[in-house]
């Protein structure tokens, strides 16, 4: 057993030489796990500026499978650096984030220890490098060292879930184990077998494609063309909910729309589409995919708390802002970030009351979030008075049926045989 030392050392703060081959790549995974655990930062938004240091493209998507391999078993790698040691190593310690990173590379992405070694223990210059030097030796000396099948969820993800989800807590820590796959949202769902056939796929319903993850999106077939973009299966349904435009010119507004999947898909089936999001940075992305896609809306960066449509809307979409906790598989970094519910249960609701007065007479209105939380699914949707149109069995993947309420409700660990799909939750109303 290994004794730490008393001193704590903060990743942000590392200043390691990057002549090693490697190095800087795991330099940029230390500093996007402190951006998470420290600051709390979402990993998307932290990685970009952390990667431009490093040059090569291999290196830039290392460090980004490390980050988020440490983010996705960050409880069991911490439980394996506790058994090796006689006194608690301090759960900020850059040294106990370096060993988290050392055990992932051996034990989650195969890479040789020495290899390891060699990457690793330059980030604690000026540290303890004997002390993570031991703890490593100890914890693969034996040869048994080994993650569970399925990672453990942080304490307070558990008690939420466990809460809300008893039957199905197992299940969805066990799909959280691997990234998912890639699904591809087809511009036109009458091709869905020849796509599927063309790139060596499997389709879950028309429209859909899904491929092994780890390929580059921008090499496939058809990426060029426009003819599919990418978008996890659950997170299509709330505009597969909306269906085809009922006629010419018929129209549909998507609120808070980037980066713009459902936006595509509104399009794609015939409606004069709004997009609005408060993000410009993120509608460049929207207006980048209409323009691959040669589909057309009208993308507006504004509050949809304060902006006012001139005209009623045919189709309403509400793909809230939210805990985002359906997307682990992808974005483990969500794990580890506290929500701030009570904030994003009031923004929901308001936006429900305010867009649901823009619905034309007869219109179609779907409220969808992300997440794993009922608090921002099941009881938004119970507590909204409008018309329910329930969901039906045949516009939901086979193997996924609506709720008791009409609900559509998912998790990861659905389809598990056929590779999972995103959580998410979706109800629908008619004006």
């Amino acid at each position: 057993m290994v004794r730490p030392p008393s001193s704590r050392f903060a990743p942000v703060e590392t200043a390691a030489p990057v002549e090693i081959q490697g190095l800087a790549a795991r330099l940029a995974a230390l500093r996007m796990i402190d951006a998470v655990l420290r600051r709390g930062d979402p990993l998307d938004q932290a990685a970009p500026p952390l990667l431009r240091p490093v040059p090569r493209a291999d290196d830039r998507a290392l460090a980004t499978a490390i980050a988020q391999e440490v983010l996705r078993w960050l409880v069991d790698c911490d439980a394996l650096i506790d058994q090796a040691m006689k006194l608690p190593l301090p759960h900020d310690a850059k040294a106990r984030s370096v060993l988290r990173m050392m055990l992932v590379q051996v034990l989650r992405l195969n890479l040789p220890p020495h290899a390891v070694i060699a990457t690793g223990l330059p980030l604690l210059s000026g540290g303890p490098r004997r002390l993570a030097h031991g703890v490593f030796s100890a914890i693969l000396g034996k040869g048994e060292a080994a993650l569970p099948a399925a990672p453990s969820l942080p304490e307070p993800v558990m008690l939420r879930w466990g809460q809300a989800w008893p039957d199905r807590l197992a299940p969805i820590a066990a799909a959280l184990a691997e990234p998912p796959p890639l699904d591809l949202n087809l511009a036109d769902p009458a091709t869905t077998a020849a796509w599927a056939e063309r790139l060596g796929g499997i389709s879950l319903m028309p429209g859909h494609v899904r491929l092994a993850r780890g390929q580059a999106v921008e090499h496939l077939d058809g990426y060029a063309q426009g003819a599919w973009w990418v978008q996890d299966l659950a997170a299509t349904i709330p505009a597969r909910l909306i269906g085809a435009a009922p006629c010419a010119g018929a129209r549909a507004l998507d609120l808070c729309a980037a980066p713009g999947g459902k936006t595509l898909q509104l399009a794609a089936a015939g409606w004069t589409v709004t997009a609005i999001d408060k993000s410009p940075r993120r509608l460049e992305r929207l207006s980048e995919n209409l323009t691959r896609t040669q589909l057309s809306a009208e993308v507006i960066a504004a509050d949809a708390l304060t902006w006012q449509p001139d005209h009623g809307f045919d189709a309403i979409l509400i793909d809230a802002p939210c805990s985002a906790t359906g997307t682990a598989r992808r974005h483990p970094d969500v794990l580890h970030r506290q929500p701030a519910l009570d904030d994003l249960i009031a923004l929901q609701s308001a936006l429900l009351a305010r867009a649901s007065g823009w619905l034309n007479p007869g219109g179609t209105l779907v409220y969808a979030v992300c997440s794993l939380e009922p608090a921002e699914g099941e009881a938004q949707a119970a507590a909204y008075g409008g018309t329910p149109l329930p969901v039906t069995p045949d516009e939901l993947p086979e193997g996924i049926a609506p709720t008791a309420q009409g609900w559509l409700r998912t998790d990861p660990g659905m389809l598990a045989e056929a590779g999972g799909l995103d959580g998410f939750f979706a109800a629908r109303w008619k004006a």
